[in-house]
């Protein structure tokens, strides 16, 4: 089943290339050249979405795999969709109103917690067993 951890690290990745679009938008919006990255706050805020899910890639990805190999890889790749939904909320929010990108924040920050600490843990448990994900 880790076909399906695959797909959702590949619809991880797109989500990311669409947040690196919605920089190209705005700084054609807003007529603001590269390596330029102040504007107007709408612009600002694309460029914080795209930094800050790339942040949080880095931290999700390897999370969710290692759910899927020591935990549930039917389970990690529900993890990712939430995670995507969640950040899809916090863009939303974030370039809506900056304040406004804390429930989508939640959402992923919890997916990526439950990803890490169940990777953590089934990896500890795999030392003592010799388990294996299902």
């Amino acid at each position: 089943m880790t076909a399906l951890v695959a797909i959702v690290t590949v619809l991880v990745l797109m989500f990311y290339i669409w947040t690196l679009m919605g920089v190209g938008r705005a700084r054609t919006k807003h007529g603001i050249d590269a390596p330029i990255m102040t504007g107007p706050i709408e612009f600002e805020s694309t460029v914080r979405v795209q930094a800050n899910t790339l942040e949080g890639m880095v931290i999700f990805l390897p999370a969710m795999w290692l759910f899927a190999a020591y935990v549930n890889s039917v389970i990690a790749a529900l993890l990712g969709l939430v995670w995507i939904a969640g950040r899809y909320l916090y863009m939303q929010g974030y370039i809506r109103a900056p304040k406004e990108r804390h429930t989508g924040f939640m959402i992923q920050a919890v997916a990526t917690v439950v990803a890490l600490l169940g990777g953590l843990i089934g990896a500890v448990v795999s030392l003592f067993t010799g388990g294996a994900a299902t």
